[in-house]
């Protein structure tokens, strides 16, 4: 069989089952760090519950994916995930799903390990890169089919008020941590208990006001192109003010 012969036979194989996101539709991806509490806990041995040094990092890594070929308005990232807003006609690979999730994971893993690596190992002056000590950092991917431009401000807020749960809980939890509870005691001792529950035992037992926390902590921090460059907003608003603040990157497309 000749080759272009084999090649057309062969490549259905691989093809059968691509899916395409339609035209009109707007397009989300989050990327989700694969075990990062024991990679960047055990390993990295980053401040708990929340480091500036891993925040900069997630940071770095979302620019990244807003400059490696895929054009990206709006970039959201929280703990140990990364959300991308896309253009409203962006065409890349035929708008193959898996192309986007297999490119942007890998993009995602390579630039955070590379930075991870910087802070486990900084590297030889004369710039050798020494495999034997190589960390790897691994993000899945998934895209959101977003019909209306409702459902990509509905997506954003979710994500923001995910953020919000999870700090709270997060300050809670390492609270009672640090009063030499296990794993196990401090998340059976939240169990149940509310959200102004759990701000009271902050106040009370840590004289923690989560208001006065930063709002990064809180909230995430925003990426998004201005005048060519990246900027960082780690001051967002909340509720219902971030779907105004969200609306403002749909109204420019």
């Amino acid at each position: 069989m000749k080759f272009d012969d084999l090649d057309r036979h062969m490549r259905v194989y691989e093809t059968a089952h691509d899916h395409r996101v339609l035209p009109g539709i707007w397009i989300a991806a989050r990327l989700d760090g694969r075990n990062f509490t024991r990679l960047c806990r055990e390993r990295a041995k980053f401040e708990a519950p929340f480091d500036v040094r891993f925040r900069d990092m997630m940071v770095s890594t979302a620019a990244h994916l807003m400059d490696c070929g895929f054009k990206v308005l709006y970039s959201y990232t929280q703990s140990d995930e990364i959300s991308l807003l896309f253009d409203f006609n962006i065409d890349l690979f035929g708008r193959k799903t898996r192309k986007y999730n297999s490119i942007l994971s890998g993009e995602a893993s390579a630039k955070f390990s590379l930075l991870l690596a910087e802070i486990l190992e900084p590297a030889p002056r004369n710039g050798a890169f020494n495999a034997a000590g190589a960390v790897c950092a691994v993000f899945d991917c998934r895209l959101s089919q977003l019909p209306a431009e409702e459902n990509v401000i509905d997506y954003f807020r979710w994500r923001s008020e995910d953020a919000h749960r999870n700090s709270l809980n997060a300050h809670c939890y390492w609270l009672l941590r640090r009063e030499n509870k296990s794993a196990e005691e401090a998340t059976a001792a939240l169990e149940g208990i509310s959200t102004a529950g759990k701000n009271e035992l902050l106040f009370s037992r840590g004289g923690v006001n989560y208001n006065d926390l930063p709002a990064w902590q809180k909230r995430g921090a925003g990426l998004f192109w201005k005048d060519g460059k990246i900027q960082t907003d780690f001051d967002l608003p909340f509720a219902g003010a971030y779907d105004d603040y969200i609306a403002q990157f749909l109204a420019r497309e």
